[in-house]
């Protein structure tokens, strides 16, 4: 080949070399640059979701601080301004036909979330425990059974087949799990005899089979006081007494279809036999209160989510009178509605004095949607009643009593209240 030839040649192979290298160059800055937008839009999009997170935080904090402000008749302005870490949320009060409408903005780096509460009107009461008891305690024997948390400010004693499906709290330093089996966690100063299936805190323990973690030397759980005060019963009975008195004849004797309430009776009330008994409001009996046979107890439709209390109360006796008895099939009906319940209260005080008179005494099959409350007595359950929340100074359960907690009680509405006072109906984000 000629000299000439081989230049060519060399020329030719560096030009395929060099336009080799362009293109890998090329192909190359393509799959960089792509890798470069990916990694960057994945990057971008993380940064935007932790962004949007913190936006969402900022109206829920704005939210949870007004809401909490209005349920607890704090101060508040129709439009506050929460800051957090240099971003802001922005919260707005409406008043929709009696209620009230919280709307939230969450604004951070432009990032915007957007969160809305509705508070309904009215007196709103709280259970958070299948049962609670104040320093009188809890005594469960026999085959006698919690579905639900039990608190109690006083001991907590069972013998025999008795079962908690749920926590159980003995609060205070005299706090005392004694002879429970309780399917959660079980918290007490001192437990003793007992079998728990999860955890256990306690300062003092013996005898006790714990199927999770012990936590030796916890701390005692703070008391509590009962979920409904005097004041708010008594707001109850001054509604009952502004819808009339009926003071004969005396006994009041219902056995046939009566719609009642707000209403007071000056005298004992017995309803029996088949009776139905429609409550439009709350009633208010000066004596005590006989359900039995096959009587109904229901909240009128109208009502909606509302509940509606029975109480006795005599004034001038609340050491043997003021009480309530359940038996035979007695039954109660809300409205309709998940969160409506009939409340029944009594006012004897004997067990906060030391007596034994039991304020309510439910036994046999009755049932239903009724919550009892005797914020200063004794209630006994026996039998096959089955109700879904008891709370009072003292409670006692026998043989096959059952308390079968429902959700719904977290969160109830009442014909009145001693103010107006608001309750979460809905909570939701919006686009």
């Amino acid at each position: 080949m000629s000299q000439k030839s081989k230049v060519k040649s060399q020329k030719c192979g560096g030009q395929a070399i060099l336009t080799a290298v362009v293109f890998f160059m090329f192909v190359s800055m393509i799959v960089v640059s792509g890798a470069y937008t990916v990694s960057y839009k994945e990057s971008k999009s993380s940064r935007d979701f932790e962004t949007s997170k913190k936006s969402f935080f900022l109206a829920e904090s704005g939210l949870e601080d007004l809401a909490y402000r209005m349920i607890k008749g704090k101060n508040y302005d129709t439009v506050e301004i929460l800051s957090l870490d240099g971003f802001f949320a922005t919260t707005t009060v409406a008043d929709i036909s009696g209620d009230k409408e919280i709307t939230a903005t969450g604004t951070a780096s432009k990032m915007i979330r957007r969160s809305k509460i509705k508070l309904e009107a009215g007196g709103g009461t709280s259970f958070f425990y299948g049962m609670q008891t104040g320093e009188g305690g809890v005594v469960m024997s026999n085959s006698s059974e919690v579905i639900g948390n039990v608190f109690s400010s006083g001991p907590i004693v069972g013998n025999n087949s008795n079962i908690v499906k749920g926590d159980v709290i003995s609060a205070g330093l005299s706090g005392l799990a004694d002879g429970i089996h309780a399917t959660g966690t079980v918290y007490a100063h001192t437990i003793r005899d007992s079998d728990i299936d999860k955890d256990a805190h306690y300062q003092i323990i013996s005898g006790t089979d714990v199927g999770g973690i012990s936590y030796p030397g916890s701390p005692d759980q703070a008391t509590s006081s009962l979920p409904i005060s005097d004041a708010q019963i008594d707001a109850w009975k001054a509604e009952a007494a502004a819808g009339g008195t009926h003071s004969s004849p005396c006994p009041y004797n219902i056995s046939g279809a009566v719609s009642i309430g707000p209403k007071k009776i000056n005298c004992d009330l017995n309803v029996s036999g088949s009776a139905v008994v429609t409550l439009n409001g709350p009633v208010w009996v000066s004596g005590n209160i006989n359900f039995s046979n096959t009587a109904e107890v229901k909240i009128n439709p109208s009502l909606g989510d509302k509940s509606a209390a029975i109480i006795a109360d005599k004034e001038t006796n609340r050491s043997s009178s003021s009480r309530i008895f359940i038996s035979n099939s007695a039954e109660f009906f809300g409205s309709g509605s998940n969160k409506s319940y009939v409340l029944l209260v009594s006012r004897n005080n004997n067990a906060e004095g030391g007596g034994s008179t039991s304020a309510i005494e439910a036994s046999n099959s009755a049932n239903g949607k009724v919550l009892l409350y005797a914020p200063h007595g004794l209630v006994y359950l026996s039998n096959n009643i089955i109700i879904k929340e008891a709370s009072a100074h003292k409670i006692q359960l026998s043989n096959s009593a059952k308390v079968i907690y429902e959700t719904g009680i977290a969160n109830l509405l009442f014909t009145s209240g001693p103010s107006v006072g608001y309750s979460i109906e809905s909570w939701r984000e919006e686009e």
